[in-house]
């Protein structure tokens, strides 16, 4: 299952999501223009999608998401965490 902890350093502030098993899946959203993001995939591996495209993330790399950009984490592998820095 899912775990989410909320995360503030200094003037960042963002969440870490860790998903302890395979499957385990962050459903598909959105982010307005002051809570955007990007991911930073510290363990594991993820298929992330959202409208018209997908692929795979693996630790070590970073999405830079848009505002009101749809997309949805599902984890390849146990032990997979994410990273959400927000960026306003």
């Amino acid at each position: 299952m899912l775990q989410i902890k909320t995360i503030t350093l200094g003037k960042l502030s963002g969440s870490i999501y860790d998903f302890p098993d395979a499957g385990d899946a962050l459903p598909m959203h959105s982010h307005g223009k002051a809570d955007v993001h990007i991911t930073v995939v510290a363990r594991g591996s993820f298929k992330a999608h959202g409208d018209g495209w997908e692929r795979v993330l693996s630790a070590g790399d970073v999405a830079d998401w848009q505002p009101n950009d749809p997309h949805e984490f599902i984890a390849l592998e146990e032990n997979s965490r994410i990273v959400n820095i927000i960026k306003g």
